[in-house]
């Protein structure tokens, strides 16, 4: 018989991250980031060794028939966050300058539709720099309930925001440090 357990961890973040974290630098850097809104809804986000602990207490606390098989988990650092104060602290840690710029709610609503007919129409490449998911993720507060997980599985996030932001500037130090070296010889 096989035990199943769904985890939802929301919004991975920390070193080796080649997805999200990459992207926001570059657009930063670019002048082409800004908030929609006034970027102060809360976001649960879960840093990647708390997301690999949420794993491992599954696993430890799954077999069939045991309380936790067959439901589903929230996972987050347990400390929703204000998401211009989440970005801001990313773009730190990459030793960019923090965002200010926003744009108002309703024209990105009214944007994000155009934009995205636009890079379709054009057949442009990559992802439009707007769209209509981006604007209702970042204009909304989305944070979770995480106690069944910690009553549960045991689950506790173990780096807090702070450790975790201090492993990340580390990682995106040395990996520079690593790019200039390769690049010298």
């Amino acid at each position: 018989q096989l035990a199943t357990v769904a985890l939802r961890p929301h919004l991975i973040w920390g070193p080796g991250d080649n997805h999200l974290l990459p992207r926001m630098i570059e657009r930063a850097r670019a002048g082409r980031l800004a908030f929609i809104g006034a970027g102060d809804k809360l976001i649960d986000v879960t840093y990647i060794d708390n997301a690999v602990e949420a794993h491992l207490r599954a696993w430890a606390h799954l077999w069939p028939g045991s309380s936790c098989a067959g439901r589903a988990y929230f996972i987050s650092d347990g400390q929703p966050i204000a998401l211009k104060a989440m970005v801001n602290h990313l773009l730190g840690c990459a030793g960019v300058a923090p965002v200010h710029r926003h744009v108002p709610l309703p024209l990105a609503r009214l944007l994000a539709p155009l934009v995205e007919f636009a890079w379709r129409s054009l057949r442009l490449r990559g992802e439009p720099m707007l769209t209509r998911f981006l604007v209702e993720q970042f204009s909304t507060a989305h944070w979770y309930d995480i106690s069944a997980a910690r009553r549960d599985l045991g689950y506790t996030a173990a780096v807090t925001l702070e450790q975790g932001l201090a492993r990340l500037t580390e990682q995106l130090a040395q990996a520079g440090a690593d790019t200039r070296q390769t690049a010298l010889g």
